[in-house]
């Protein structure tokens, strides 16, 4: 259910700012995203699964709060994460 170690490291390199950088909004929710995305595929198959889905709604939440960080501190930046994300607002 978790997302490989290499498709983790595409994310980082993908969405990074800067060499190195593992930690900048934009690669969290980009990684929360992927999860997210795999979690859902899972529910497909698996609809009683509650225990995992209590986990997909707190990665959720927390992915919203990245997002409305990124938006405060600049919003040229969130237009732009949700964009290559493709997640709408």
């Amino acid at each position: 259910m978790s997302i490989t170690v290499e498709e983790k490291n595409r994310l980082i390199q993908e969405f990074a700012t800067k060499e190195g950088d593992t930690g900048s909004p934009e690669v969290q929710i980009a990684i929360l995203t992927s999860r997210i995305t795999t979690l859902t595929e899972h529910f497909k198959t698996h609809k009683k699964d509650n225990h995992s889905r209590r986990g997909l709604l707190m990665m959720v939440a927390q992915r919203r709060k990245l997002l409305d960080y990124a938006r405060k501190k600049d919003e040229a930046r969130y237009q732009d994460i949700i964009k290559r994300l493709g997640i709408r607002r």
